[in-house]
């Protein structure tokens, strides 16, 4: 990569964001904002409440940056703050891709250029990690909630049995990144990054499970967060939100998604899956994907512009 393209690359991943932003800014696909009940509901949150959201934010993506740093341990060492820089602007990458799949791409920049593709296998255990930990408190949420205990027959059925399955391959490519590498270098536009690949292997029982708890503190920090929101915003039982707030990941995740839809998608499946008024439950998704994301990815944006990155470039 020549300096010129990184250039191009950091200024176009910039001003996509930020165009990306005032779309969404500009309405709410279809949905009433109601902006009167919204601000009302806004001036009885106790400045309190913003302050211990606004600093579990912190928390939330300095654990993923945790997460992340020790991947990379066996790439090239890397200081703690120097990923958790990589992780922000991941942040802004992802926000312009479907289901944010280009986080790892903002990351991998962050290491030297013949370090990346082997970066961005390790980036994939992270991930894989985090989708299963989604997976199965989501499953088990479904599953044996009390709100959603009553969902019977056949369809309920089948997406409990599809997710305990994709659940449990996930579970076993994840402990065996060995064989999850040659699974992926057997993909033909894989095969010439066989050589790369080999870092999975070099990931022991430790270190993975360490990854996974971190996973699935992140998880837990989000969830308390998201439920504490709607406590406060939408009158639901912080019990009821913790119960819930699970499925409503599962079903973003399981959902295709793009960055004019994500929000959307996570607004409507708390509506049909909490109990409540659906102008606060919905007020209460768009603050926290705004703190959780947009914020993270402003500063990730700002972070890319200036940030020393490496490039193939001699000159």
């Amino acid at each position: 990569m020549s300096r010129r393209t990184l250039s191009i690359i950091r200024w176009g991943v910039f001003l996509a964001a930020c165009g990306f932003l005032f779309l969404r800014s500009m309405g709410y696909q279809g949905m009433d904002p109601g902006w009167a009940d919204w601000r009302e509901a806004l001036d009885l949150v106790p400045w309190s409440v913003f302050g211990l959201v606004g600093s579990m934010v912190a928390l939330n993506w300095g654990l993923e940056a945790g997460k992340w740093w020790w991947l990379m341990r066996p790439v090239q060492k890397l200081s703690y703050g120097r990923a958790y820089l990589a992780t922000l602007v991941g942040t802004t990458v992802g926000l312009i891709t479907p289901n944010r799949i280009g986080e790892f791409a903002g990351r991998v920049l962050f290491l030297d250029p013949e370090h990346r593709v082997q970066g961005g296998f390790a980036t994939l255990l992270g991930s894989i990690a985090q989708f299963v930990v989604t997976l199965t408190v989501g499953g088990f949420a479904l599953a044996f909630g009390p709100r959603f205990s009553l969902m019977e027959g056949p369809l309920i059925q089948v997406l409990v049995w599809s997710m305990l399955l994709i659940g449990c391959t996930a579970i076993f490519l994840y402990f065996s990144p060995g064989m999850l590498g040659r699974l992926l270098t057997a993909l033909p536009f894989l095969d010439r990054f066989e050589r790369q690949a080999r870092i999975l292997g070099s990931f022991g029982m430790r270190q993975l499970l360490i990854v996974f708890m971190l996973s699935l503190a992140r998880y837990t920090v989000f969830t308390f967060q998201f439920a504490l929101l709607l406590q406060v915003i939408a009158d639901i039982p912080l019990s009821t939100g913790l119960l819930s707030v699970p499925v409503v990941f599962l079903v973003t995740t399981l959902v295709p998604t793009t960055a004019l839809t994500e929000l959307g998608v996570r607004g409507s499946a708390a509506t049909a899956l909490l109990p409540g008024d659906a102008s606060t439950i919905v007020l209460a998704s768009a603050l926290i994907w705004a703190v959780n994301v947009v914020a993270p990815a402003l500063i990730g944006g700002l972070v890319l512009l200036v940030a020393r990155i490496r490039t193939n470039d001699k000159a």
